[in-house]
């Protein structure tokens, strides 16, 4: 497994906008495609986006879409920013990478996961 370490959440005021970032621990380009995933008590976890290894694929859930940019680096990183933060947004974001071909938004897809990082946006 390939540990993933996330940071950049905390307390924003809706309409601000806040970058998250996930490193593996060590570099490593055995994860095909990274994602992001939200979380609220209660729920199970819900894509937010996701991006390949090669960036060429590029996925975001439409509660997102047009809001946010995921990429990227070199070094297997993946950043996540959020821009016009809503309420709605709050939530434990997730980082999360599958060793296999292809991309997906089932949870259940992916074997390797970060601690999670807490967003909480204010009103």
């Amino acid at each position: 497994q390939v540990q993933l370490v996330e940071s950049g959440g905390g307390l924003v005021q809706a309409g601000g906008s806040l970058v998250l970032s996930c490193a593996p621990a060590e570099r490593t380009f055995s994860l095909f495609f990274m994602a992001w995933f939200r979380q609220v008590p209660g729920k199970e976890r819900e894509f937010v986006a996701g991006i390949s290894f090669n960036r060429r694929i590029t996925d975001y859930a439409d509660s997102v879409k047009g809001r946010s940019t995921i990429s990227r680096d070199t070094n297997s990183a993946v950043y996540l920013q959020l821009n016009s933060l809503k309420s709605e947004d709050t939530g434990v974001y997730y980082c999360s990478g599958r060793r296999s071909y292809g991309q997906t938004r089932n949870p259940h897809d992916y074997d390797n996961w970060g601690q999670g990082t807490q967003v909480t946006v204010s009103s």
